[in-house]
């Protein structure tokens, strides 16, 4: 079931919305919290969002951009600020689509089935996983630790993940190798520490210190 995250300081519009798109199969969830929309969204999931311009605190411009460095879900903004301006500011921030207040119910609606149509017909689900406040988005294969993108190769990430989803426990040296390299037995053990402490560097030069952990004589982990 696909997930839709609504950010609209207006209850009774954000009830509306959320009530007629689960209507529609949707599954929703309403940000009431507006200092931590970007936790919210690394939290649910969501496969889209319906995102309001004024906003308590931040504006959604504000939040459009911090979403867009953890993901490329489709965001469709829906305000009353219908000025040339606004809706060409919501576009450049990354926005999909504008939708004006008061809005049709059934056109929007049917812009949403759209929409969605056309950006998971092929791609299936978001896939983003958060520990710490390292975000890690698999389907896109990008890092975002303290707000600040790190480029990895495809080992350091891979390795990441496995430890990511894997929290609170240690990974085997072999596990790793295994699910990196199909026949360990032509990999120098070496080559997996080189890997990992250049992800180490990288992270600590991103302003996370200490977050591979290794046990001795085992393998690595992430403290849960």
């Amino acid at each position: 079931m696909y997930k839709i995250m609504i950010v609209e300081d207006d209850e009774i519009i954000a009830r509306i919305l959320s009530e007629n798109l689960k209507q529609w199969g949707y599954e929703t969830c309403v940000v009431t919290d507006f200092q931590a929309v970007t936790e919210a969204f690394v939290r649910e999931q969501p496969h889209m969002v319906l995102l309001d311009i004024t906003l308590p605190y931040y504006n959604g411009y504000y939040w459009c951009a911090e979403i867009r460095k953890v993901s490329k879900v489709p965001i469709i903004f829906i305000s009353s600020n219908t000025s040339n301006m606004d809706i060409v500011m919501a576009i450049n921030m990354g926005g999909d689509d504008f939708i004006t207040k008061p809005f049709d119910l059934t056109v929007t609606l049917a812009k949403i089935q759209g929409m969605m149509r056309r950006a998971y017909s092929f791609t299936g689900q978001t896939n983003v996983i958060e520990h710490r406040g390292v975000v890690l988005n698999v389907g896109e294969a990008s890092l975002l630790v303290r707000d600040k993108k790190v480029d990895l190769t495809k080992n350091e990430f891979q390795i990441l993940q496995i430890l990511m989803q894997n929290a609170g426990n240690v990974v085997s040296r072999d596990a790793i190798m295994k699910k990196l390299w199909d026949d360990e037995a032509f990999i120098d053990d070496n080559t997996l520490t080189v890997n990992v402490t250049r992800l180490r560097k990288k992270l600590e030069e991103a302003g996370e210190t200490e977050y591979i952990k290794t046990k001795k004589g085992i393998g690595y982990y992430i403290e849960g």
